[in-house]
């Protein structure tokens, strides 16, 4: 009879796992220090966390920035080819049925998510440096912005929905992992070890 098994292929390359990890980080530690400030707002330590946060903003930017290079020189999986999926993304949405076969990569679905997180990611830097340079008169942008206080109306209420998308792509991406670490996919793992598990059919003959 035949019998389906499952066999690991390396994929993801080192640099991409270490920018995945460094872009969540940075995330939890922007989530982390602007609420630490909300907290302690007029004490003795809101200036120390805002500051923690601007650097954090600085990581997150320089992980955004090497990403979006490391998908236009790095290997195939890191490439944007590989989360550019609008075939599949139209045939997905016309019969509204996900794809029957796993592929090697990233997921075509689970794409569209990384894409608006990008996309999301890259509204929080360009408000957070206009933020950090109109309201703390620091940053790349300080010596441009530093007197425009105005920005801080301007790019504070993009700054804040972009904050609540973010929460709310990390609540998805969680969740879709929990479903499928469930159903016994070995999914989550990718980001460790490189590794993805596909299945295979082996016939094994029994007497």
């Amino acid at each position: 009879m035949t019998q389906s098994l499952t066999h690991p292929h390396r994929v993801f390359d080192p640099l991409l796992r270490v920018l995945h990890w460094a872009i969540a980080l940075a995330i939890v530690s922007l989530i982390a220090t602007s609420q630490l400030a909300e907290w302690f707002e007029h004490g003795p330590y809101e200036k120390t966390f805002w500051n923690l946060h601007i650097l954090s903003g600085y990581v997150l930017t320089a992980g955004l920035l090497t990403r979006l290079l490391w998908g236009v020189v790095g290997p195939a999986s890191a490439r944007w080819r590989d989360v550019w999926h609008p075939a599949v993304w139209k045939a997905s949405l016309s019969t509204m049925r996900l794809p029957a076969k796993h592929r090697a990569g990233h997921d075509p679905i689970a794409s569209l998510g990384y894409l608006f997180a990008y996309g999301v990611m890259a509204l929080m830097v360009i408000t957070g440096l206009g933020l950090a340079a109109s309201e703390f008169q620091a940053g790349p942008l300080a010596g441009w912005l530093g007197d425009a206080a105005w920005l801080e109306d301007v790019l504070g209420e993009p700054h804040e929905v972009g904050f609540v998308l973010l929460l709310g792509f990390i609540g998805l991406h969680l969740t879709a992992l929990v479903f499928h670490q469930w159903r016994g996919e070995r999914v989550a793992q990718s980001m460790v070890t490189g590794k993805q598990y596909h299945q295979m059919e082996s016939g094994v003959q029994h007497d």
